[in-house]
């Protein structure tokens, strides 16, 4: 195989763009094509994450991940009016001590802490008031002008949670977070979760995933590129940043996949990102 430097790649890559077309153009496309009240991302739709930090706004991503509380509504605005659509991240399936509305959550909604996550707890899906305080984050994303969301650890059936959580009733969780989110004109995508999403995968409207190149399980995430939907991929492994052939290699596969892949640190803090399309910021 040929080897040759990431600014000649990037380069090949976007003269490859499907018809020519540029991002915005294919963002706006479907949505007209879907007729849908609602956002629904693009296959080609660029995408940058933010959850630390003071947040960057010259990276050209078509849209901004940023996080639900942290993130004022000015500033959602004005990513808007620049361009940009906005995904708000929230927590669906852990308790973090520091949020604002960390006091609505009854002690019996509260688990077994998440391992290396400090602060954070898992929570109890089957809660009625878990569920009460999860409809009143997607208000407030609505509220502030998010244009979809992230929910994050809607997963917890296959972890230590505390609780007895089944498969069903993390399904059956994660379509009640979609059939909200919808309710309220917000796109949603579904979070890691990869062994339901062949269940899953007709009820969001992107995938969200990290580190599927790391361990070898992109395959699971075939169905929503099948499906027309977008594949947002994080990548952590500090060869993609230290070893630009490495880099080149990931981005081939994503590229084969249909995926769009940042390479990041851990923390989302914005201190580097390493897109598969729009290079290195």
């Amino acid at each position: 195989m040929k080897r040759y430097g990431w600014e000649d790649y990037l380069e090949h890559h976007q003269h490859k763009h499907k018809y020519g077309k540029s991002h915005k153009e294919d963002i706006e496309a479907n949505e007209v094509e879907n007729n849908e009240e609602y956002f629904k991302p693009s296959l080609y739709s660029d995408w940058y994450i933010q959850l630390n930090g003071d947040l960057r706004r010259e990276i050209p991503a078509d849209i901004y991940d940023v996080d639900l509380f942290d993130t004022s509504e000015e500033t959602i605005q004005e990513l808007k009016q620049s361009g940009k659509k906005v995904i708000c991240y929230f927590n669906a399936g852990a308790y973090e001590d520091w949020r604002e509305d960390a006091d609505k959550f009854n002690p019996e909604d509260i688990g077994n802490p998440m391992d290396g996550w400090e602060g954070e707890y898992w929570l109890n899906i089957n809660s009625e008031n878990v569920r009460r305080i999860m409809i009143e984050r997607l208000q407030l994303a609505k509220e502030k002008g998010c244009d979809g969301v992230d929910p994050d650890n809607v997963n917890g059936y296959t972890q230590d949670t505390g609780f007895n959580i089944s498969y069903e009733d993390q399904l059956e969780y994660n379509k009640f977070l979609a059939e909200e989110a919808h309710k309220l004109g917000l796109s949603i995508g579904l979070k890691n979760d990869l062994e339901q999403i062949k269940d899953l995968v007709s009820y969001f409207d992107f995938a969200v995933n990290e580190e599927c190149h790391q361990y070898g399980e992109c395959d699971l995430l075939t169905p929503f590129i099948q499906s027309g939907k977008p594949v947002l991929n994080i990548e952590y492994e500090e060869k993609y940043v230290n070893d630009e052939t490495e880099f080149i290699e990931l981005c081939e596969d994503a590229h084969r996949r249909g995926f769009k892949t940042l390479v990041m640190p851990l923390d989302l803090d914005g201190s580097f990102v390493k897109s598969c399309d729009y290079g290195e910021w």
